[in-house]
């Protein structure tokens, strides 16, 4: 149940305000049943330097050895000691003959402990377990245990006794939160069906006031489309990537293929003479007769195609000594740079790092490569990599 006009927050078992007592003044009857009783504190012996209305008197603390007294203990204020310590600490004076002291944070009483003697400048706390009738719901070095409140208000009902750990819990017994006024919309709840006996008549025990309350809504259904927008972008993506692959590789065959067809339409075909010996000689053979004509009238092969063992002559004509002009020549007329050039020179085979790695890109063919080794005045490259590889008549 909630007071208001009380500042302090504390009331007695009949619901009055908590009186509280002021610095230099004691509690001697907490706050409980009766109203809070104050005394004054004695000079030099006791001291209140707080406004409470549970805290009686507390004693006066006294230097350790060897520690000289600043400012002599007041009913208002403690003894004050040449060495200060910090707040929530104490100064320990040692053991023995120890002259000397330090400072040692003060013990805090847990819940469901008071502090009987509280933290002070030469003195640690000293907690106690709160008896019956008592509680302590906080942490703290200094507070006591509270008196319980005896009972609750004549308007409230306790819903929870009084333990260690916390005071009596009252609860007002009309809540505002429990009435329904007329006229209020959130008072319309659909009614309850009644129930019906074995001859179809309302039972006697069944009310028209109860209802059904509403069912809490399912917010798990909201999460369905957002699983649903990832699931799609994930599909989305992997028929992306599978179309991407698709057209990369049909754009290799189709190159492949153009390749094909390029050289079966410069190849011609054998034609056959017809003689009365039966004897079918091939025209394509008759018709190279000068070096010169083999570069204009190579078959457009892809380098990649040909045999190992001509790829192995045209690398060593290329990397044999002897030559003004070599692999390195035909590098700078394919447009490779020199950085890259360095690069291959570095290996043990540069000139077939060099053709294997031209092979790779479009248009690398054999008539193209020999145009290069033309340009370079490598003709004998050329006339090696151009040379007939196939036997010319057939009987």
């Amino acid at each position: 149940m909630a007071h208001q006009g009380c500042e302090n927050g504390r009331f007695t078992s009949s619901g009055d305000c908590c009186n509280l007592c002021p610095p230099g003044y004691g509690v001697t009857v907490p706050c409980g049943s009766s109203n809070t009783k104050c005394e004054p504190c004695k000079e030099n012996v006791t001291f209140s330097s707080i406004v409470s209305a549970t805290e009686p008197c507390q004693p006066c603390s006294v230097c350790p050895d060897h520690v000289p007294m600043v400012d002599p203990c007041t009913p208002t204020h403690d003894t004050v000691c040449a060495i200060s310590c910090p707040r929530k600490h104490y100064l320990h004076a040692g053991n023995g003959s120890h002259s000397g002291g330090q400072c040692l944070p003060c013990q805090v009483c847990p819940e469901g402990y008071g502090a009987v003697k509280p933290c002070g400048p030469s003195t640690d706390t000293v907690c106690q377990e709160c008896p019956d009738g008592y509680y302590s719901e906080d942490k703290s070095s200094s507070e006591p245990c509270l008196p319980c409140r005896l009972e609750c208000g004549k308007s409230e009902v306790m819903i929870q006794t009084c333990t260690p750990l916390t005071d009596i819990l009252c609860m007002d017994k009309e809540l505002q939160i429990l009435k329904r006024t007329e006229g209020d919309p959130r008072s319309e709840f659909p009614k309850r069906t009644p129930l019906l006996d074995s001859e179809g008549s309302a039972s006697p025990n069944s009310s028209s006031s109860e209802f059904v309350p509403p069912l809490a809504e399912d917010n798990s259904k909201n999460i369905i489309p957002v699983y649903c927008s990832i699931l799609a972008a994930v599909v989305v993506g992997l028929l992306a990537y599978v179309a991407f692959k698709c057209w990369s590789t049909c754009r290799q065959k189709q190159q492949l293929a153009k390749a094909r067809v390029g050289e079966l339409a410069t190849s011609p075909e054998g034609e056959k003479l017809h003689s009365d010996s039966g004897v079918f000689l091939d025209t394509h053979s008759l018709q190279e007769h000068h070096p010169l004509n083999k570069v204009h009238k190579l078959e457009a092969r892809l380098y990649m195609n040909l045999s190992p063992h001509k790829q192995e002559e045209v690398e060593q004509l290329l990397e044999s000594p002897g030559h003004g002009k070599d692999w390195r020549s035909l590098a700078n007329h394919l447009g490779y740079e020199e950085e890259t050039i360095e690069t291959f020179g570095r290996g043990e085979a540069p000139a077939h790092t060099l053709l294997s790695d031209w092979s790779t890109k479009e248009g690398a063919t054999v008539e193209a490569l020999c145009t290069a080794l033309a340009a370079i005045e490598r003709a004998d490259v050329a006339e090696n990599l151009c040379s007939p590889t196939e036997v010319s008549s057939v009987v």
